[in-house]
């Protein structure tokens, strides 16, 4: 989780090489390089690559941007727009497609930066031009999708085309594990971190009545939202009343455990052959919660077990190393105690083996007693982060009455 140097560095990079070689035939999920933009006509979603410092930013203001003519006037031509995947300019490019996507009459193809799916870090999908006409209110509200550790641009993509579909703009932000493996305060993660926060600050001033929801996957994405709102706290804290709901799956522990943190690992490393994609048999006998069949009580097998035992001793020293102990500390107490005043979503499952039930339980009463508006509903047997595929009818559902219960009907009561 952090780039160590001397005497520290060796028994931690033994650990990390020892965790490593249990699962030496797996592929590693992500490759090291993820700001190549490929050729044209990969899909039709607004991509944007992010620079790896803010020192590699460059380029004209926003304002001076708008006036420039960048964009094609017809759709069929978008196709021939070229950016450098390593500037500002990509960044600015997508607030004029989400401009250009308001006022187009056409329908049939999005405008695009194309890039390969599994080599961006994050991608701004328009809403379907469909439904947004006579959804204005979604239309103005981008949804933040926060992916859990190990996930892909694909892996999001169902649940940004479903906020599309129903006339939300949609953002999709990945880490590479390669960048949290390698993780440093300051480093390449949290300043990846830091131009979303920017770019979504910008967003939200560019005209009143933008507004932001943030859906968070796994521990991973939980805190990548905490760092998000302590950017935005710092850089624009007007940004923060635009954020009306956030959503979490399969989160969270708000400690630094380094169980956790291993299971976690183990499951990105082991893929469908972690124990952690088992789900559990149920006695529950609610008519709205699927209940996957498995074994009773699967155990991890040998190879995941030695990965586990490798990963807990590995996190159990890095996560008390005094730096980043105090850093995830204060993160986890900012999203603890100091979260936007909007509804909260929480959706989990008995069943999770990364994420302990009580933890989730836990925090939900702690923030009810803050005086939060929350919602929860336990799948009871579904897996980590697997809830939608499990049962989408009922993830769909929540999502649905959620929205238009506790965050549409607000929004439209405060304007």
């Amino acid at each position: 989780m952090a780039s160590f140097s001397g005497p520290l560095h060796r028994p931690l990079s033994a650990m990390a090489v020892a965790a490593f070689a249990a699962v030496s035939s797996l592929e590693f999920p992500d490759r090291l390089s993820h700001h190549k933009l490929a050729d044209a006509g990969a899909n039709a979603d607004t991509v944007v690559s992010l620079p790896a410092t803010k020192t590699d930013v460059s380029g004209p203001s926003i304002s001076a941007l708008s006036g420039a003519q960048l964009l094609p006037r017809n759709v069929q031509n978008l196709h021939q727009v070229k950016a450098p995947f390593a500037s500002l300019p990509v960044i600015q490019t997508v607030y004029q497609y989400a401009k250009f996507a308001k006022t187009s009459g056409q329908v049939e193809v999005m405008p695009a930066v194309p890039s390969s799916s599994s080599d961006v870090l994050y991608r701004w999908h328009l809403p379907d031009p469909r439904v947004c006409g006579d959804m204005p209110d979604k239309s103005q509200t981008v949804v933040v999708l926060l992916g859990w550790l190990g996930s892909r641009q694909k892996h999001l993509k169902r649940y940004a085309d479903w906020y599309t579909s129903r006339g939300f703009h949609v953002v999709t932000f990945t880490l590479p594990m390669s960048d949290i493996v390698s993780y440093n305060l300051g480093g390449k993660a949290e300043k990846n971190v830091e131009m979303l926060s920017e770019h979504l600050a910008g967003w939200v001033r560019e005209e009143s009545g933008k507004k932001i929801i943030f859906h968070t996957f796994s521990n991973t994405g939980w805190l990548c939202y905490g760092v998000i709102l302590e950017n935005l706290q710092r850089q624009d804290p007007s940004a923060m009343e635009k954020i009306k709901a956030c959503i979490v799956d399969s989160a969270p522990v708000a400690a630094p455990d380094p169980q956790v943190w291993a299971s976690g690992f183990s499951a990105a490393l082991m893929k469908k052959r972690s124990v952690t994609t088992k789900g559990l048999e149920s006695n529950d006998s609610r008519s709205d919660v699927l209940v996957v069949e498995s074994k009773k009580d699967p155990k991890p097998a040998a190879t995941e077990a030695v990965l586990l035992s490798a990963l807990e001793k590995f996190f159990d020293i890095v996560l008390h190393y005094p730096t980043i102990n105090r850093r995830l500390s204060d993160v986890m107490e900012l999203l603890s105690s100091k979260q936007p005043k909007c509804p909260q979503l929480y959706i989990y499952s008995s069943a999770d083996r990364v994420i302990p039930v009580q933890s989730v339980e836990s925090f939900i009463e702690g923030q009810r007693r803050a005086g939060h508006e929350v919602r929860a509903c336990d799948f009871v047997s579904s897996p980590h982060v697997d809830h939608y595929r499990s049962n989408p009818g009922l993830y769909t559902s929540q999502l649905n009455n959620f929205l238009e219960e506790c965050v549409l009907t607000t929004r439209c009561k405060d304007s």
